[in-house]
């Protein structure tokens, strides 16, 4: 019986597709060190399954998991396996160098730049990672990263098909080389990507002794489940056999009952294939309900309607039946790739398709060549903490060599580190407005608003990132909105106090602090030169005096101390307002506020309060700063007491309308 055999390489286990990716790592190795050094765990082995269970009661305690696993051990090994698959772990579960040097720099909060690619030094320490993780297929081995890096250094941007299907049979250099060369056939239009990857998976001897079988023995359940080669169960496969027969009946006589016998069996068959084959069996329009279960609604000039003898069928059908669970299977790994790639900050994902940021693209085309040879090796590095040079020898590029291929791409001169990193920020600029012009409309912003006070969480999460915590979503999402009111006219990479990947798109960390937002207005005739420091959260009642009170005037506090030239002022939004909030920030209008250094002090502080129904009325609206500015000032100098005040000088005044 022909047994399967990996054709394609994925990064990690579906066990280890978590929301807020980075975080969850990055907590990991927080949990582990503290895990290991507890008196009760001091010289034990993590193979032993109390340990392990252990271990899943103690991150459960820490509020890193829900619920109650049914077996613990194997919950605690599927948490902590994709840290081992890229070194930040070893077998033990125990810190290796690797993953205490990315610890020490989330601990220290050390995350800007200070390596040659300009990513955020968390990402290149999980570059590195990657880089040196090598996976084991039918008796080599491959390390995914370069062999993306390469093929995109290469040949430019790959589609979404291309870097779904295509990509993961690169498992020797062989491969590699057919494929890229394919890839210009495929993009020619005399090649399609489901030809590249029938021709691979039939030159597989366990597909051609499943293909023999399938022609020479009458097509039974039995079979179906011999040659379906299924990578879980062969139980998956038995519904196949209600499906062939009715296909083939079919093919070779057209009647209704033989199409209601189709279609019916389609509905059984399990999984993403099953996707598959209505696109290609069944028309997509223009049927009525009544025409669902006959002829009309089948797509005749479907190949496998054109075999002329049930040998020639049953090749096709073979191909087929293959070609999808093949493509199902890859678009489960693409979800796990895209989601280890995007660590790194090196890869943006958009409008469908890969490619590189602009420094790394200008760095890793400049060592293309340098890559193949470990390409396909492994490495004894993995759980070191070393240089990018020891991954890839040979690997080092002066910083004049990468200057001059942003010209050659880009058309810009750059001579130095700073024209480098304005022509970098000018282009994140660029794309980052294209990106809330298609994203996040007017519209888009008011619902996630609404959402945000309903905490809807599943729905933010899939309409802006899954690698974020809401409370991060809701500070870029302000954010955004903050800058779209500005008219776009302040730097909103300079403003928001987050990390952002590749793709513009908030990431969490385990560790944070300071104000979350910070916009820096020039002068203009509707306001002065000012600093409004935008302070957001979802805490509510009572937790968001406790939470809130204290931290809000103690960053505008000690900001102004810090800047005492400037004219600042703080915006405090949440989606719901506590009175005694409002009430205190009021009263910090005539409290001073001292330096605990020097006894400095500032005689008094502005902080508006703004509530995210508020928000959605100055969107609705269309309202600009320098609307807004007028109307918080109006509101700063009222005297209404502080009960009466939010609602007389700032919801009234919004519905009014008037020209503040």
């Amino acid at each position: 019986m022909p047994s399967y055999t990996s054709f394609g390489w994925s990064l990690g286990t579906t066990s280890f597709r978590t929301r807020e990716f980075n975080l969850k790592i990055e907590r990991q190795l927080e949990l582990l060190t503290e895990f290991w050094a507890l008196p009760e765990t001091t010289g034990k082995s993590w193979s032993d399954n109390v340990i392990q269970t252990m271990y899943y009661d103690f991150i459960k305690a820490a509020d890193f998991i829900k619920g109650d696993a049914g077996n613990k051990p194997k919950d605690a090994r599927e948490k902590t396996s994709g840290l081992v698959d890229i070194g930040l772990i070893d077998g033990q579960r125990k810190l290796t160098a690797a993953g205490k040097a990315l610890l020490d720099i989330v601990e220290t909060q050390s995350f800007a730049s200070t390596n040659q690619l300009r990513i955020d030094n968390d990402s290149y320490a999980y570059l590195k990672q990657l880089c040196k993780t090598a996976l084991s297929i039918d008796g080599g081995y491959v390390r995914p990263y370069l062999i993306t890096a390469y093929v995109l250094s290469k040949v430019g941007a790959l589609s979404y098909e291309e870097f779904t299907y295509l990509l993961p049979f690169m498992t020797n250099a062989d491969k590699l080389s057919r494929i890229v060369t394919e890839l210009q056939a495929v993009r020619t239009g005399t090649r399609t990507v489901d030809d590249i990857i029938t021709d691979i998976l039939m030159e597989m001897p366990n597909y051609q002794e499943a293909l023999a079988m399938f022609l020479s023995r009458p097509v039974t359940q039995s079979l179906m489940i011999e040659i379906g080669i299924n990578r879980k169960s062969g139980g998956y496969d038995a519904p196949y056999f209600d499906f062939y027969t009715a296909l083939k009946s079919l093919a070779f006589a057209r009647t209704d009952t033989n199409a209601k016998s189709l279609v019916k069996s389609i509905a059984a068959i399990s999984g993403k294939p099953k996707n598959f084959w209505k696109r290609l069996l069944l028309k997509k329009s223009g049927i009525s309900k009544n025409e669902k279960e006959t002829l009309a609604a089948i797509d005749f000039s479907a190949e496998i309607f054109l075999m002329q003898s049930e040998k020639e069928f049953r090749q096709c059908f073979f191909r087929l039946l293959h070609l999808y669970k093949a493509k199902s299977t890859l678009s489960d790994y693409f979800d796990l790739n895209r989601r280890y790639f995007k660590i790194t900050d090196t890869l943006v994902f958009r409008n469908g398709t890969v490619d590189f940021d602009i420094i790394p693209k200008c760095y890793f085309t400049l060592i293309a060549d340098k890559l193949l040879p470990v390409a396909f090796t492994d490495t004894d590095k993995l759980f070191a903490d070393c240089s990018f040079a020891e991954i890839v020898p040979h690997s080092d590029v002066a910083d004049t060599a990468l200057f001059a291929q942003i010209e050659r791409f880009y058309g810009i001169m750059v001579r130095d580190v700073c024209a480098a990193k304005q022509f970098i920020e000018d282009e994140r600029i660029s794309r980052f407005n294209d990106m809330i012009d298609s994203r996040f409309t007017k519209e888009i912003l008011i619902d996630l608003l609404a959402k945000f006070e309903n905490r809807d969480d599943e729905a933010i999460q899939n309409a802006v990132t899954a690698n974020a915590d809401i409370p991060t979503i809701f500070e870029y999402i302000v954010g955004i909105i903050w800058y779209n009111i500005s008219e776009r006219k302040v730097n909103i990479l300079h403003a928001l106090n987050l990390s952002l990947d590749a793709d513009l798109l908030p990431k969490t960390h385990a560790k944070g602090g300071g104000e979350d937002i910070t916009f820096k207005y020039a002068a203009s005739p509707d306001y002065p030169n000012h600093t409004a420091l935008i302070e957001v959260t979802l805490s509510e009642k009572t937790n968001q005096r406790r939470m809130e009170m204290e931290p809000v005037s103690r960053h505008l506090g000690d900001y102004l101390l810090k800047n005492k030239d400037e004219n600042a002022y703080c915006v405090f939004v949440s989606t719901y307002l506590h009175i005694n909030v409002k009430s205190d920030f009021r009263g910090r209008k005539n409290i001073p506020y001292y330096s605990t250094n020097n006894g400095d002090h500032i005689d008094g502080m502005k902080i508006i309060p703004c509530q995210t129904t508020e928000l959605r009325t100055i969107l609705d609206k269309d309202l600009t700063y320098a609307c807004i500015y007028r109307l918080f000032e109006a509101a700063y100098q009222s005297t209404d007491a502080p009960n009466v005040w939010y609602e007389n000088n700032i919801i009234k005044t919004l519905e009014k309308h008037e020209d503040f």
